[in-house]
């Protein structure tokens, strides 16, 4: 088991997340299954619905992803249509650093937020952890990732 089944196999856990007696599987089959038929849906229309009105929306990749490149990930959040949708596109990339060392590149916008991570494959959070734990507290609880770069970027 990797470090993440075992932190989310714990019952403090499972309470905190609002799911108890429930059990964790990294990679549900069932789950994988069911959502076969949205491979090839476009879900932009959503984003776009999001983005439009006013919600936060973050969007990152591993650069070392083969399964969803960054590339990919950049080229659609560059073509989303809504209403910043023409800044977004030409604003350019600011690095992005925890614990002092680079690890990646963020574009933002208003409230798309496209976060490129270094040296992570598909699982950003098994590849990455710390990385993972600051992105997600930054957009969670500090609205850190956005327009102003804030001391620690710099």
């Amino acid at each position: 088991m990797s470090p993440a089944d075992n932190l989310l196999a714990l019952d403090e856990i499972k309470e905190v997340l609002g799911v108890k007696g429930r059990s964790w599987t990294e990679c549900n089959m069932a789950v994988h299954t069911a959502l076969l038929g949205d491979w090839m849906v476009d879900l932009s229309p959503k984003v776009t619905n999001l983005l439009n009105a006013g919600l936060d929306v973050l969007v990152y990749s591993g650069d070392k992803d083969f399964i969803c490149n960054w590339r990919g990930g950049e080229k659609w959040s560059n073509e989303v249509d809504w209403e910043g949708h023409a800044d977004y596109a030409k604003t350019e990339y600011v690095d992005w650093n925890v614990s002092g060392k680079a690890a990646g590149q963020l574009k933002s916008h208003k409230n798309l937020k496209f976060l490129r991570v270094y040296d992570a494959g598909h699982m950003v959070p098994m590849n990455q952890p710390e990385a993972a734990l600051q992105m997600l507290n930054e957009f969670t609880q500090n609205g850190i990732l956005d327009e102003k770069k804030p001391e620690f970027m710099n």
